[in-house]
């Protein structure tokens, strides 16, 4: 059994120093290793700064050209959530994030649920990830089988985890600089042929369209790009691991939206002005909208450097696996930690102190979903899926969880109600665009947890609290029930 001695719940960490576990061993606590900064990596990480380049084609054609202002809206339109997460992050600064936020406003049954729809997300992005980069660098490298790099990707992110969170924040760090160096390279190359050879289209028309702006298109292609920010938010599960104060992880979600909202708007700024394919052209022919910003790489700047991002945009999912997967672990191990999930998962390793066995359960989950998603023609499309919905309910949960908590508190304002309705009215109706797929498979989800919490007794013990009866954090540090 470990002791206070071999790390011991701190302040801050969520549970008293000593608490036992349900088993009755001793929970160690989260070591603080991370800064500022780290969180930024992190959320920067998840996203994927070119996370644009992908979908570049079929947005411009749904926009008629404005594309630049679809993802302005689409900043704007996550903003509310970014909000969200600040408050309730600052007031409740716990590991488990949105499971956290809704056991402590709207009562430990709903904040199970939270959790439990969240991990559709965090879970199975790994799979989504890994399977992504060893179809990617099975077509750059033919001679190895797509399973061989889906194991390597599996094994880094794993082991990295497992060792230290610091030490995956550092190598984290690496990656992102390659891929802001690669966007600044192609930033300054688009804008030497523009000088020298001007635009294909108007310098306005990636924030007009082009032959007049349709608002309807630009909404409905916002609701598609919001899609693209998914993943700051575990930057929030990192709450009992950082340096600074219960605020330094909402700011540090904040920044991560308006930095990636600035990069995209700028490489899609760029883009558009230098496609040669017009929206029309793009919307005659979905095939080629998939591939839309790499042809217009190969005709602008030289196919050399499509080689290099199709080359980053390989490599760069491992990272998003590794952040995922440090986040769903802090997912577990917070809800083990309060007995809704099996004791074993709130157990931290003695070296790194993160949470081994979530971490292994994830590394297991990632590998046998990728495996049988690798087996379908669309397994990708199905996992995007899952993924994409189960983090869209959890933001549901999560702008209610703001109503439930700041209305039974001193210094709630207008805003802790406006703020929240408005983010929720956006998620519903990006929910609303989701493939039926999505749908079905977040029902089914769904109701697995509703059956998790009936049959398993000791669960529903853990979650007989009411609302308000996690420990949260006032602003003065103090704590408030």
């Amino acid at each position: 059994m470990s002791t206070p001695a071999d790390g011991a719940p701190g302040e801050g960490s969520g549970v008293p120093a000593g608490a036992a576990g349900a088993d009755g061993t001793t929970i160690l606590a989260l070591r603080r290793e991370l800064t500022w900064r780290d969180l930024v990596v992190y959320g920067l990480l998840f996203i994927g700064v070119t996370a644009p380049m992908g979908t570049f084609g079929v947005l411009d054609a749904r926009s008629g050209g404005a594309i630049a202002l679809v993802f302005v809206v689409a900043t704007v339109a996550m903003s509310f959530t970014a909000w969200s997460y600040a408050r309730m992050s600052e007031a409740v600064p716990q590991a488990g994030s949105v499971y956290a936020y809704a056991s402590a406003g709207l009562g430990r049954r709903a904040g199970f649920l939270a959790g439990w729809m969240v991990t559709l997300d965090y879970l199975f992005i790994p799979a989504l990830a890994s399977l992504f980069v060893g179809i990617a660098c099975h077509a750059l490298v033919p001679a190895v089988p797509v399973w061989v790099f889906t194991l390597v990707a599996v094994a880094l992110t794993t082991g990295l985890n497992l060792r230290d969170v610091r030490l995956a924040a550092r190598v984290g760090l690496v990656m992102l600089a390659v891929e802001l160096v690669v966007l600044g390279a192609f930033a300054v190359l688009a804008v030497v042929y523009l000088a020298q050879h001007g635009p294909t289209r108007g310098w306005l028309t990636p924030l007009t369209g082009v032959g007049g702006l349709g608002p309807a298109g630009v909404v409905g292609a916002a609701s598609v790009a919001v899609l693209a920010f998914l993943g700051f938010d575990a930057i929030a599960t990192f709450a009992e691991e950082t340096t600074g104060s219960s605020r330094q992880v909402g700011r540090a979600l904040q920044f991560c939206l308006v930095l990636a909202g600035l990069l995209f708007v700028t490489q899609t700024y760029l883009g558009a002005l230098l496609s040669t394919a017009t929206p029309a052209a793009l919307a005659a022919d979905p095939e080629a909208q998939g591939t839309a910003f790499f042809a217009m790489l190969d005709a602008s700047i030289g196919p050399w450097f499509s080689t290099v991002v199709t080359v980053v945009r390989a490599v760069g999912p491992v990272f998003s696996a590794l952040v995922a997967q440090a986040a769903v672990s802090r997912l577990l191990y917070a809800m083990a930690r309060e007995r809704a999930l099996p004791a074993p998962l709130a157990r931290l390793g003695t070296t790194g102190r993160t949470p081994r066995n979530a971490i292994l359960l994830s590394a297991v989950v990632t590998l046998v979903v990728a495996t049988l998603a690798a087996t379908r023609p669309d397994g990708l499309d199905v996992l995007s899926s899952m993924v994409t919905v189960g983090a869209l309910t959890a933001f549901v949960f999560l702008h209610a969880s703001v109503v439930g908590f700041f209305r039974r508190r001193l210094g709630r304002t207008v805003w802790h109600v406006v703020v929240p309705v408005v983010g929720s009215l956006v998620i519903v109706a990006v929910l609303v665009e989701a493939s039926r797929l999505a749908l079905v498979i977040a029902a089914g989800w769904f109701v697995l947890g509703l059956a998790a919490m009936v049959l398993r007794p000791s669960a529903a013990r853990a979650l007989g609290g009411g609302a308000g009866d996690v420990t949260a954090a006032t602003g003065d540090g103090g704590p408030v029930r």
